[in-house]
C-alpha cells in the first residue's frame, strides 16, 4: 500500500512541475499577460495540486488501518520508503544539475555546453519536485504513525483515556483551530528569514559595488584597475543569517507542545497536533508543486522557440516568468520542506514527553478542570 501510493505520489508531482505536461505549459503561457497573472495562476496550480495526493494519503491511512490498525500506518510508512534509495538519488542530481548549469553560464563555456546543462537542469528540477513531494508523504505517514503511538501510549499510562480522546470536548476544537493556525506562523517566519537574508546579501552587493565601481567591469578595464568581487563576505552573511533567523521556528515547534501538554492537557494537546498535521500536509502540498511550477515554467520559456511572444529572453514575459520562480524558491526549497519537519517534530515532542503530561493533573493539565 506504501510503496504503491509512492509511485503514486511522484507521478501525481511530476504533473504538476514538469514541461512535458499541461499545467507547468499554462503556467509559462500565464506570463504573457505579466507577472501578476503568472502569481495567481501558479498559486491556482498550487492549490489545485493538493487534490489527489491528499485523496492518495487519506486512502492509504483509511485502507491500512482497517487492515492492521495503527500498526498498518506504520507499516505503510515503511513501504513508502522502500524506493528511498532512488529517491535520494533523484534529489542528489537536482542540485547538481543545477550548479553545473551555473558554473557554466558564469564561465561563459560554449553555447552547445550551456545548451545541453540547461537541459539537465530542466530535468533536474522535475526531479527535485518529486524528491520533495515523497518526503511530504512520508513525513504525513510517519506523523500519522506517530501520533498514533502518542495516543496509544496515553491509552495504557492512564484509565481515564482508555477509551480514547473525547473529539466532542470544546477544548480539543479549540486546540484544532490553534494546531491549523500553527504551520502558517511557523511559514510566516521562514518566509520572512528568507526575505531579510536577501536584503542584508543585496545591501553586502550594493556596498561592494559602491566601494568599487570596477567591481565586475568590462574587458576594457586593465587588470590592474579590475577588483574581485568578496564573495565570502555574502557567503559569511547568508550563514550567519539563517542560523540567527531559524531560532524563533524552531522555538515554535519544540514549545508549542509542551507548552500546551503541560498547561492544558493531553485533550488539547491531540486537538493541536492533528490540526497542524493537517495544515502541514496542504500548505507543504500547495508551495512545493507551485514552486517547482514556476521554476520550470521559466525554464520552458527559455527554450522556448515555437512562440514568438516568450522566446525572446529580454521580454516582459520572460521577466514575468523570473518574478514567479523568485517567489517560487523559497516555498519549494525552504518553507515545503520545513513544514515536514515541523509535522513531525511537534509530534516526537508529544511522544517523548507523553509520560509528563500524564503526571500533571493525571493528563488535564495546570489548567484543566
Amino acid at each position: 500500500c506504501g510503496t504503491i501510493g509512492a509511485l503514486l505520489m511522484g507521478l501525481v508531482t511530476e504533473y504538476h512541475t514538469s514541461h512535458a505536461f499541461t499545467p507547468v505549459k499554462e503556467v509559462a503561457d500565464a506570463c504573457k499577460t505579466g507577472a501578476a497573472t503568472n502569481l495567481i495562476y501558479g498559486l491556482s496550480l498550487g492549490y489545485k495540486s493538493t487534490i489527489v495526493p491528499s485523496l492518495l494519503l487519506a486512502f492509504m491511512i483509511f485502507y491500512s488501518y482497517s487492515l492492521c490498525d495503527m500498526y498498518g500506518v506504520g507499516l505503510a510508512s515503511v513501504g513508502y520508503l522502500a524506493n528511498l534509495a532512488t529517491v535520494m538519488a533523484m534529489n542528489t542530481y537536482g542540485p547538481i544539475c543545477d550548479n553545473a548549469a551555473g558554473i557554466a553560464e558564469m564561465a561563459k563555456l560554449d553555447a552547445t555546453i550551456r545548451q545541453k546543462t540547461r537541459v539537465l537542469n530542466f530535468s533536474g528540477v522535475s526531479f527535485a519536485a518529486i524528491g520533495k513531494g515523497h518526503a511530504i508523504g512520508s513525513a504525513s505517514l510517519v506523523s500519522v504513525a506517530l501520533l498514533g503511538a502518542f495516543l496509544s501510549r496515553v491509552r495504557l499510562s492512564n484509565m481515564i483515556y482508555i477509551s480514547g480522546v473525547n473529539t466532542l470536548d470544546p477544548l480539543f476544537f479549540t486546540f484544532l483551530i490553534i494546531g491549523g493556525m500553527l504551520p502558517f506562523a511557523f511559514s510566516a517566519m521562514v518566509m520572512g528569514s528568507v526575505a531579510a537574508t536577501v536584503m542584508d546579501i543585496v545591501s553586502e552587493v550594493k556596498f561592494q559595488f559602491e566601494r568599487n565601481p570596477n567591481l565586475c567591469a568590462e574587458s576594457h578595464i586593465s587588470s590592474f584597475e579590475r577588483v574581485k568581487p568578496d564573495y565570502l563576505a555574502c557567503v559569511l552573511v547568508a550563514t550567519r543569517k539563517s542560523l540567527q533567523e531559524m531560532i524563533a521556528p524552531t522555538l515554535l515547534v519544540v514549545l508549542s507542545p509542551l507548552i500546551c501538554g503541560l498547561f492544558f492537557g493531553i485533550i488539547a494537546l491531540t486537538g493541536m497536533l492533528i490540526g497542524c498535521i493537517l495544515s502541514c500536509i496542504q500548505l507543504s502540498l500547495s508551495m512545493t508543486n507551485a514552486g517547482g511550477a514556476w521554476a520550470n515554467s521559466k525554464k520552458f520559456i527559455e527554450r522556448a522557440t515555437g512562440d514568438d511572444a516568450i522566446k525572446s529572453g529580454s521580454s516582459n514575459v520572460y521577466v514575468a516568468s523570473l518574478v514567479g520562480d523568485s517567489v517560487g524558491d523559497p516555498l519549494k526549497d525552504t518553507v515545503g520542506p520545513a513544514l515536514n519537519v515541523m509535522m513531525r517534530g511537534m509530534t516526537v515532542i508529544s511522544l517523548v514527553f507523553a509520560d509528563v503530561f500524564l503526571g500533571v493533573n493525571q493528563g488535564r493539565g495546570v489548567y484543566g478542570a
